[in-house]
């Protein structure tokens, strides 16, 4: 599998503190929380696929926080509270 470097990252993020942020959630959708992920898995980790998701442009700011939303809801559904 082909190496993910920052510069590959922050052609599609504004800065490398927006790239952490981001790639940490995405991580955490897909282990904590079980979110499909965009590529293939393989034998990656979560934080190397949440930045491989970014390299390729699959994942950014919005989608991740659009994810986060749907569990939110999902979440309050199961609870029997409706929002």
């Amino acid at each position: 599998m082909a190496r993910v470097t920052v510069q590959d990252c922050l052609d599609h993020v504004d800065n490398r503190f927006e790239l952490v942020m981001l790639a940490s959630k995405r991580a955490r959708q897909l282990v904590i929380e079980g979110k499909d992920p965009k590529l293939e898995w393989g034998t990656d980790k979560s934080t190397v696929l949440a930045l491989r998701e970014i390299a390729a442009n699959l994942i950014n700011e919005q989608s991740v926080n659009e994810l986060a939303t749907d569990n939110d809801e999902a979440a309050l559904l199961l609870a029997g509270i409706e929002g």
